[in-house]
């Protein structure tokens, strides 16, 4: 039996990366199957034009996911895109709606109960991809060859009867937490958020599902679909909630034990 279609006010995702291998489409498509929403906002690397570039990769999955997008503008939702560095060719386009789809630089959403929230991708910050960009793409063929190493030791731990356990996940935070770069990272986006003056900010970008409260904001970050499958989702009383999301085959694995598919947590 199907799961009944959940409504939401408003729905957040990022960091999709479709076009790149370790893109989760059919777990993306789930997702999208089991929620609606008045709003979707698609905060950046939704089209990995870098792995595209490089190397043509787009299988029915991916298209799919693009003309379930497309559905959803047809059915009345409202749908937002924000840009990112994977996709940052969209950029010039910001301002300007295609198809229905709305492209912005960057957003203040308003919530149900009047909370202001600062929406963008977050690549600005980081400055390895703002300033030293021919650095940053070797290292993001790094994190890819991570991703495929990853795949591999999964299916080796399955085999073993053991849970699931992300080397990717684990050897970019073993990273990042070396040169402090999430805590600087986050610190820099509150405070921008803070000199325009709103309640909240909400990116993506650095691949780290993430709700909390920083400094007096509210530091909102959707993850990704490569590794975590993660999203924030505003009901319609304006509580906020991120939600983690596997594909059926993983989830006793990757949610450790639980059937349900979904790790919540609401703000």
């Amino acid at each position: 039996m199907e799961a009944a279609v959940k409504h939401v006010r408003t729905l957040f995702l990022s960091d999709l990366h479709l076009g790149a291998r370790g893109c989760q489409a059919e777990a993306i498509l789930e997702f999208l199957r089991l929620y609606e929403a008045e709003t979707i906002y698609l905060v950046g690397d939704i089209i990995d034009g870098w792995r595209l570039k490089a190397a043509w990769h787009w299988p029915q999955a991916h298209n799919d996911v693009v003309q379930k997008f497309l559905r959803k503008v047809r059915k009345s939702t409202r749908l937002i895109y924000i840009p990112g560095n994977h996709d940052d060719f969209l950029r010039a386009y910001a301002g300007s709606t295609f198809g229905g789809i709305e492209i912005h630089e960057e957003f203040v959403h308003t919530t149900a109960d009047g909370k202001r929230i600062l929406l963008l991708h977050g690549d600005k910050y980081d400055t390895v991809v703002s300033n030293v960009k021919f650095i940053a793409l070797l290292g993001d063929h790094a994190y890819d060859f991570a991703i495929f190493l990853n795949r591999h030791i999964s299916r080796a731990r399955r085999s073993l009867g053991l849970p699931y356990w992300s080397f990717s996940a684990y050897a970019k935070q073993k990273v990042k937490r070396a040169v402090n770069f999430i805590s600087a990272f986050e610190k820099a986006v509150v405070a921008d958020a803070k000199r325009h003056g709103v309640d909240a900010v909400l990116c993506g970008h650095i691949h780290q599902p993430a709700m909390s409260m920083i400094d007096g904001v509210q530091y909102l970050n959707t993850g990704d679909w490569v590794e975590s499958c993660s999203a924030i989702l505003e009901h319609w009383d304006g509580r906020l909630e991120l939600v983690k999301w596997t594909s059926a085959q993983e989830r006793e694995f990757a949610l450790e034990g639980r059937s349900d598919g979904k790790i919540a947590q609401a703000a």
